[in-house]
């Protein structure tokens, strides 16, 4: 959905008299739950009125204009997408619109589509044309009414301050579905569009993509072994193809040159980093690099070398853990993945390690010395145990000591794939992770947040979204013991509140009373049913999340209470205080955004109810 939609003639007037931008603001504000940063605004003011003015030169005044459109289950937002008809076939037709302010920019050495421009210093940029064109392959993939016709979008960027000469060497790329027009080339920009759209009203138009059902994304895990073994692609966006492409140049450098280059990929839940690894894996593989994903996960690990595993038994074993690369070659690999990065450790070793066989060095260093293109995925919010210490700093320091190049990308800014980024911004809030305190929730269109009045009521609204396909798992705060299975085979019933009791999921390595394995809970049918913990449920996502808070985060009065006294997790309850107040509102971070359409809430403390009742106004209704 647009933040506003208008006709080209409205757009014209209303930033002539300058209403637009406000409005714009005020939308931002009541979606995202923040104010636009003032690069935000300042971009709509430079750019709008020029695209406003070249629709009403080309005669296009009845063009329905979309305005920070949200492409189909992300929260990437393109600029503009402009809906009418086909002058020619008169069916509907749309262009995607990408304005740019760059006045200069040029190419990245040995690359042909990331761009470095001159006021944003070294950090790489998508091409443009890159950029429309994915955003084009995106809208049409993943709406219904356009999966049938091939030429319905087109994607345009226009860099409205730019002239040839100074960003010539952008212009070589050829695109038959996106093209790239400058100041220079305004009047080919007027032409183009007319042969795209006609003058007449294109609200229809408008009307019958923004009511289209949108077909969701392949799951990650069914897709990983097309992507690693047969080579089929996901479709990258945005700062996730800047991640990928930096890391393929980087390897295809890594041979020649004297400084070997860290890649450092930040990102929140749902942000696309296990995609990116899953991508690289495929691509650096069929192109005969070395390559292995590493991650501190069990359960993650496991997973990946199941679905992949069952079809080709040796790719399993480019699935390692963090600790595996002790004692590995120096630049033994061309690349390693660190998945989940935020889970490294300080030492490999344990007490239990032969002493001949323990590394002077940290983890981190071992993993950067383990390959000639170490790349780390990491959202630092996710850091739950005593000992994890992945964050930026740590691999920037242990990189820079060891004189490596260090890049990053951040893929929090725009990129979802599912789920909300205004739900994560409001997560944050609610367990003061950002500062400001807990908001109330703005319902949105394509996510959901409930408050159930009871475990019962939660679990009965998930069956049904289970029953009519939506995966859906429910997971809770680590308040209850933990019981192995009885000697017949059948799980206890831990998890007590009131007269609902349900067990946790298996703990060991092989199913038992119908449960699948702790390492696939997330991702086995079977999975609904058992209660999830933050070391199953950590590094995937369903499409519904059920999310129980237990006793040992409490609201009271106007702040949260962490109380170590009610968890059951040795691990986390032998931290300092402080570290355990922290570390259990990471926990629950982690929890509380695994749904990737929507979440139920709900509470064990009557006062914590409470508070979340008071934040989120819509009731279940009993049925998906």
């Amino acid at each position: 959905m647009p933040l506003l939609r208008m006709s080209a003639r409205a757009l014209f007037d209303q930033c002539s008299n300058g209403t637009l931008f406000e409005r714009l603001a005020q939308k931002y504000r009541s979606v995202l739950f923040q104010s636009p940063s003032s690069s935000e605004r300042r971009s709509w003011e430079n750019s709008l009125p020029p695209l406003a003015e070249v629709l009403c030169d080309a005669g296009l005044d009845g063009v329905e204009v979309l305005i920070e459109h949200r492409l189909p289950l992300t929260s990437l937002r393109a600029d503009v997408v402009l809906a009418g008809s086909h002058p020619a076939t008169g069916k509907p037709s749309y262009v995607i619109v990408e304005l740019k302010q760059w006045s200069e920019a040029r190419l990245v050495p040995d690359t042909d589509d990331l761009c470095l421009v001159a006021r944003m210093g070294n950090h790489p940029a998508l091409h443009p044309v890159t950029q429309v064109r994915r955003y084009c392959d995106y809208l049409q993939d993943f709406t219904n009414v356009l999966s049938d016709q091939e030429d319905a979008v087109a994607g345009v960027a226009y860099l409205h301050y730019a002239v040839d000469q100074n960003v010539s060497e952008l212009l070589r790329l050829p695109d038959a579905r996106a093209q790239l027009f400058t100041d220079t080339s305004r009047g080919e920009l007027i032409s183009y569009l007319q042969t795209r759209l006609s003058a007449l009203d294109g609200s229809p138009e408008a009307d019958h993509l923004l009511n289209s059902p949108h077909t969701p994304g392949r799951q990650l895990m069914r897709a990983a072994a097309a992507e690693i073994i047969d080579g089929g692609e996901f479709l990258l966006m945005d700062e996730q193809e800047v991640a990928a492409r930096l890391v393929r140049r980087a390897a295809d450098l890594s041979r020649q040159s004297d400084r070997k280059e860290v890649i450092v990929i930040s990102g929140g839940p749902g942000s696309g980093k296990s995609v990116i690894a899953l991508h690289l894996m495929g691509h650096l593989g069929r192109n005969g690099r070395s390559v292995v994903h590493a991650t501190g996960s069990k359960s993650f690990t496991t997973t990946l070398r199941h679905v992949v595993g069952a079809r080709n038994g040796g790719i399993s074993k480019l699935f390692r853990y963090f600790f595996d690369f002790t004692q590995a070659e120096r630049n033994g690999l061309d690349v390693l993945i660190c998945d989940e990065a935020h889970r490294i450790r300080k030492r490999s070793s344990t007490q239990s390690t032969y002493a001949g066989q323990r590394s002077a060095r940290s983890q981190v260093e071992e993993l950067i010395d383990a390959a000639r293109v170490p790349v780390f995925l990491i959202d630092e919010h996710q850091v739950v145990r005593p000992g994890e210490m992945g964050s930026v700093e740590t691999i920037d320091e242990a990189a820079h000591a060891r004189g490596c190049i260090v890049r990053h990308v951040d893929l929090n800014s725009q990129f979802r794939c599912g789920g909300s980024r205004a739900y994560e911004y409001w997560v944050l809030r609610l367990l003061g992770l950002e500062p400001g305190g807990p908001i109330k929730w703005q319902p949105e269109e394509d996510f959901e947040l409930l408050v159930a009045d009871s475990p019962q009521e939660m679990e009965s609204y998930l069956r049904g979204q289970q029953e009519c396909g939506y995966t859906s798992r429910m997971t809770a705060g680590f308040c209850w013991k933990w019981s192995d299975p009885r000697s017949d085979g059948s799980l206890v019933d831990d998890v007590i509140i009131g007269e609902w009791r349900r067990p946790w999921n298996l703990r060991g390595v092989r199913p038992a009373g119908g449960a699948p394995v702790s390492s696939l809970w997330a991702t086995d049918p079977s999975g609904f049913g058992q209660i999830g913990c933050i070391y199953t449920a950590q590094g995937f996502e369903y499409a519904w999340n059920g999310m129980i808070f237990g006793r040992d985060l409490v609201w009271r009065g106007n702040e949260w209470r962490a109380d170590p006294g009610e968890s059951k997790d040795d691990v986390v309850t032998k931290a300092d205080p402080q570290a355990f107040g922290r570390l259990i509102r990471n926990t629950y971070k982690v929890l509380l955004t695994r749904g990737m359409v929507g979440t139920v809430l709900y509470s064990d403390d009557s006062e914590t109810q409470a508070m979340l009742a008071s934040l989120v106004p819509a009731e279940i209704k009993q049925g998906p």
